[in-house]
């Protein structure tokens, strides 16, 4: 009889279990790294990362059937070198202690904020930046001086397996480690703080079970992120912009622009000019090199029954740039569409599309724009195109989204001293910037006494000095 025959496989909540029992016996057992350490250990990743371009833009293309080489280098490798750079970069003066007030009474001590590792972070990632959305989180959980485990999408196997590569070469299994199977056994675990990048129906379930342990959640999730296009401004720079963000990575992107709001009288001139940029963008029609599938035919699935319903309930639907029809030749490829009169009894309408499809809707006002996107959950991201006056003013006060991009599309993720994150449904909490070091470490409060304190005064037994000081105090 073979030792595998007499012991039990192990079930995925038993080996996540293990693996987490381990990181947090060594993060007790070593302490939190030193600056040097978690510098070395950035720059070691940035290194390992760059060393692996060819393979993960192979990778990344194997698993969607096709994406662009130079969208992987910008959007995955681009987004997380960049990211360690600035982490590097700031890393002293993120750990470096805070002082704070002192309440006069106890004037002689002194205040002081640390920040100092939580332990083990659990971070759950998407399919759609399999590179970017694992590894940024990661990297910031390794700058806080944190131990980490990771659960990517079972929808990028190829691209798992790189990095899957590349940790185990980096890191000791108790420092940093990636691991496959049941997500919601994941969710499960008592980390001492948990990040999942996804959809807000999962994240919902996600932040149930971890409510089980009470660990603390970052969810980034997505919504229906809108374009606000004044009147006026439908120009060849502003629907360039549209078009990028829009299909970039075949629109597979949480802070995509979900539907673009045009004036009425606008609404022609935008198609034909979007029509025109998406030609220009992808010269060679959708079965380009430079123009990604969608993932699987699951996903591709849920854009073309989304497209249907809209037909089916009167929409207007057009196919743009050149040769859409070409698009049906290659696996799991949608042609950038339009979708103009949509209602509010098709699904388009509520669900976030992630795909190459871009509803159009007239707007009278910018008033009636803002009642618009107001009267549906808050987004992750929003964008608006228009001069710096009280229009722009009024869409940044009267709208709640996670970030905004004036006169530009997807760009504010890449500003690394900027936070990210989401407010309502598309998601809570925030990474990158010193908030994503501070999101994954604890905030410690200490309070070093003074030789003289004068709360001494108010120490039992009681007397009218007692009384007088009170008094005083609360005056």
């Amino acid at each position: 009889m073979s030792l595998t025959e007499v012991t039990p496989q192990l079930t995925d909540a038993e080996r996540f279990g293990h693996i987490l029992a381990v990181q947090r016996a060594a993060h007790l057992r070593d302490g939190a790294p030193s600056l040097a350490a978690r510098r070395g250990d950035l720059r070691r990743f940035k290194a390992a990362l760059i060393a692996r371009r060819s393979a993960i833009e192979e990778a990344i293309n194997a698993d969607f059937g096709n994406r662009s080489r130079h969208e992987t280098a910008m959007m995955e490798l681009g987004g997380v070198v960049q990211g360690i750079d600035y982490l590097e970069g700031n890393l002293r003066r993120f750990m470096r202690p805070a002082g704070r007030h002192t309440a006069w009474p106890m004037r002689l001590g002194t205040n002081r904020i640390e920040y100092q590792p939580l332990g083990v972070v659990g971070v759950i990632s998407p399919w759609n930046y399999p590179v970017n959305l694992s590894l940024m989180p990661v990297v910031t959980a390794i700058a806080a001086g944190n131990r980490v485990m990771l659960k990517p999408s079972k929808f990028t196997p190829a691209t798992n397996a790189v990095l899957a590569s590349m940790l185990g070469e980096l890191f000791p299994q108790e420092q940093v480690t990636i691991v496959s199977g049941d997500g919601a056994a994941f969710s499960t675990l008592p980390f001492d703080h948990l990040v999942f990048t996804g959809s807000t129906e999962v994240g919902r379930a996600v932040m149930k079970a971890a409510s089980e342990n009470l660990v603390p959640v970052t969810l980034e999730l997505g919504g229906k992120s809108p374009t606000i296009v004044a009147k006026g401004h439908v120009t060849d720079r502003a629907v360039s912009d549209i078009v990028f963000g829009k299909l970039l990575s075949g629109g597979q992107t949480c802070i995509a622009p979900d539907y673009a709001l045009v004036h009425e009288s606008e609404v022609d001139t935008f198609i034909d000019s979007y029509d025109r940029l998406v030609k220009t963008a992808y010269p060679d029609g959708p079965n380009s090199k430079d123009y990604t599938s969608i993932v699987n035919d699951k996903q591709y699935a849920i854009l073309t029954d989304l497209i249907e319903d809209a037909r089916s309930h009167g929409a207007r639907i057009i196919e743009v740039g050149h040769r859409p029809g070409e698009a049906a030749d290659r696996p799991h490829t949608l042609a950038p569409t339009v979708v103009l009169g949509v209602t509010d009894a098709m699904r388009i309408a509520h669900e976030e599309i992630f795909g190459p499809i871009l509803p159009v809707f007239p707007y009278r006002d910018i008033d009636d724009a803002i009642n618009y996107v107001n009267a549906r959950p808050r987004p992750l991201a929003l964008y608006y195109f228009g001069n710096n006056d009280t229009d722009r003013r009024k869409v940044l006060d009267r709208t709640t989204s996670g970030n905004v991009t004036v006169n530009g599309t997807i760009m504010h993720v890449g500003q690394d001293d900027l936070p990210f994150g989401g407010v309502g449904a598309s998601g809570m909490g925030q990474y990158h910037g010193i908030e994503g070091f501070r999101t994954l470490s604890h905030a410690k409060g200490i309070y070093v006494q003074g030789r003289f304190n004068a709360a001494r005064l108010l120490y039992a037994p009681f007397s009218k000095r007692t009384d007088t000081l009170l008094n005083f105090f609360l005056r």
